[in-house]
């Protein structure tokens, strides 16, 4: 039997204060994008979904995701709805850690996930239908893919599909559905510069610092595996930020310092399927790679006519489909640490081409579920209750109308900002 480790307990407690901050994080890194009149209504959405995901959580959310499996390694059970039988003891998954801290370490990351989707549609939702679109994904979407992949006897998982800390699982979930949800939303009648890029940046630091305890927290412990996934999480996010300035620089003569934070971001999320599975050389060509491919990604946005507001999915989705097929490619035994129970997993510069191919299985896979519930949640919702807000509050601006608030109190909303000297 596992016994409770006081140090392993430490770190992950410590994680899971990490990986909340990155919501906050994310508020501020999306908030800064949008117009001045739309900040608060978007940092909504990343602080709401701290409460009433934390709900769902509670309620339904951690038994369905990892507990005992029903249905063939489809979903879990009811066994810990309302957190019955999760108690003090050692937990069936996370070894030496308390089954309750496992269970808040998981919740964090079932927080930020729907969290994330809401950069494809900024600046034109109703909130109403925001609410409840959360609720619906994490209990159809997000549950059933996590226990897919980590839960006790989820089929992807069981197939041999690695996915360290969520590339599959977080990021190319909402990512995906963030697609979606631009196309069923269409663009937004008057898109505006980013209006604080200051925000923005304070967000990206919040976040690599968060990211930490995303990635090395997901060893469950305080060891080698920890180690190796915090200096794979810096690398990687180091590469992408240089890779995505030098391209820009490249394509338009000048980098940016939203081109640097969305290409660390990029590859914060590269990594993060990869994180404990491959060595720090790994790291740096995946967030080389990333770094590339995302800021493609993004460009292509506007020649396929689709409105993601802030990237969600030329990060997010391609970000994590990428890193989870990159995973299938440089994973290595040598840097494995022997206490994960997935050591010794060769990808296919180790000569194993059939966990590229498994890798490549489950984006698809994941891919496709995401993308097909998320379409048929967002007509459902459509009909009910309306997707998106009257046009003439969509040009005034979401905070006054959704929210009452407005961040700058000028009257107009920062673009109305004007400077006069003295005289």
């Amino acid at each position: 039997m596992d016994k409770i480790n006081g140090a392993d307990t430490a770190w992950v407690l410590v994680a899971t204060a990490m990986v909340l901050l990155m919501t906050p994080g994310l508020a501020l890194f999306y908030g800064g994008m949008v117009r001045g009149r739309n900040v608060l209504s978007t940092c909504m959405h990343s602080f709401f979904a701290m409460g009433v995901i934390t709900l769902q959580w509670v309620v339904i959310g951690y038994s369905l995701s990892f507990g005992p499996d029903v249905g063939g390694g489809l979903l879990g059970s009811l066994e810990y709805v309302m957190l019955r039988n999760v108690g003090l003891e050692p937990g069936p998954l996370g070894g030496t850690l308390p089954h309750l801290l496992f269970m808040a370490f998981q919740m964090m990351f079932a927080i930020i996930t729907p969290a994330l989707i809401s950069g494809a549609f900024a600046e034109r939702l109703k909130f109403s239908s925001y609410v409840i679109f959360i609720v619906l994904w994490a209990t159809l979407v997000y549950d059933p893919i996590c226990h897919w992949v980590w839960g006790p006897g989820g089929w992807l998982g069981s197939r041999g599909a690695l996915d360290y800390a969520g590339g599959t699982v977080v990021h190319l979930s909402s990512g995906i559905s963030a697609l979606v949800f631009a196309l069923v939303l269409g663009k937004r009648v008057s898109p505006r510069p980013p209006h604080n890029l200051p925000l923005t940046l304070i967000g990206a630091g919040l976040l690599w610092f968060g990211w930490f305890g995303f990635n090395a927290g997901s060893a469950l412990g305080a060891n080698a595996g920890a180690a190796l996934a915090l200096v794979n999480t810096h690398i990687a996010a180091a590469a992408a930020a240089v890779s995505w300035a030098f391209v820009e620089w490249i394509k338009n003569d000048k980098p940016t310092s939203l081109g640097v934070a969305s290409g660390l971001v990029a590859g914060l999320v590269a990594i993060t399927p990869a994180a404990g599975f491959v060595g720090p050389l790994g790291a740096l060509a995946i967030g080389l790679i990333a770094g590339f491919v995302c800021f493609s990604a993004v460009l292509m946005k506007a020649r396929l006519g689709y409105d993601d507001s802030l990237d969600a999915f030329g990060i997010h989705g391609v970000g994590g489909a990428l890193g989870a097929v990159l995973t299938g490619v440089f994973a290595s035994a040598i840097w494995n640490s022997p206490s994960d129970p997935k050591a010794g997993k060769e990808g296919l510069l180790g000569g194993n081409i059939a966990q590229l191919g498994e890798q490549l299985f489950g984006v698809v896979v994941a891919g496709a579920y995401a993308a097909v519930v998320t379409w048929v949640l967002l007509k459902v919702l459509d009909a009910w209750v309306g997707l998106r807000v009257e046009e003439d509050v969509e040009r005034e601006g979401l905070d006054a109308s959704l929210h009452g608030e407005e961040a700058y109190h000028s009257g107009q909303g920062i673009e109305a900002t004007t400077i006069t000297a003295e005289p």
